[in-house]
């Protein structure tokens, strides 16, 4: 089964946070995970502000991010569904960056999994399968 997961769920795949055992069993099963490219630079934003708050080192943060990037089968370019996503951010008056992972959702039939209230909020509002971890 294809599964977008988004940010929130990556990070905590390789840093010891609340939902972290959650987070694992995720990518424990034999799914497709997909997320738009720009979940690249999401995690690594993620992980620059851990090791600026001193909650690991610039070795452990690069670690971390090769190690949460390795774990996705595929990463959609974002351009490919920029206008779905900005129509979604429209609609939902959320922002476009959680509605590219909501737009490739609809677009692939697959549930989204996330950790964040808010995109939670955003899934359910614009009727795309969502799964909380």
């Amino acid at each position: 089964m294809t599964l977008v997961v988004d940010a929130s769920v990556a990070v905590k795949w390789v840093a010891s946070e609340l939902g972290s055992v959650a987070a694992a069993d995720v990518r424990r099963h034999d799914d497709y995970l997909i997320a738009p490219s720009l979940i690249i630079a999401e995690i690594g934003n993620a992980l620059w502000k851990k090791a600026l708050r001193r909650e690991m080192n610039r070795s452990e943060a690069v670690s971390a991010f090769r190690l949460a990037v390795f774990h996705f089968a595929e990463f959609v370019p974002f351009e490919d569904f920029r206008e779905a996503a900005l129509e979604l951010a429209i609609e939902l008056r959320h922002p476009i960056y959680d509605c590219f992972y909501l737009a490739l959702a609809e677009r692939e039939n697959a549930p989204l999994i996330t950790a964040d209230e808010a995109m939670l909020a955003a899934a359910r509002k614009a009727k795309v399968k969502v799964r909380r971890i």
